[in-house]
């Protein structure tokens, strides 16, 4: 195989991984993170708390920490929330739990 031979071939491999690739690309603009949807052991990926980092692993439906990829604009009428809605709600609960200890001891 001579030189011009392998170039063309490479350039032609290249192009064709371009080509392929884009329409996930395409794919993955279209989604949001929906947070708070997910059923137990249905979530995408790691949860919010950090006690887990696989896709499959919540334990709970509808975990306010566990989220779901979703096409975009369908979270709201899903009873979904953003990334800084669902980090609002946990630090909201948070300090609660906090308060109740409190009061206990």
């Amino acid at each position: 195989m001579n030189q011009r031979t392998m170039i063309t071939a490479a350039a032609t491999s290249l192009m064709s991984l371009a080509l392929l690739s884009s329409p996930a690309l395409a794919q993955n603009a279209a989604k949001e993170k929906c947070f708070g949807i997910a059923k137990a052991g249905q979530n995408d990926c790691a949860n919010l708390a950090g006690t887990h980092s696989c896709a499959g692993q919540s334990k709970v439906d509808n975990d306010k920490g566990e989220w779901k990829y979703v096409a975009a604009g369908t979270c709201k009428s899903m009873n979904g929330m953003s990334m800084d809605e669902a980090k609002g709600m946990m630090k909201k609960d948070d300090m609660m739990k906090k308060d109740e200890m409190q009061k206990k001891s």
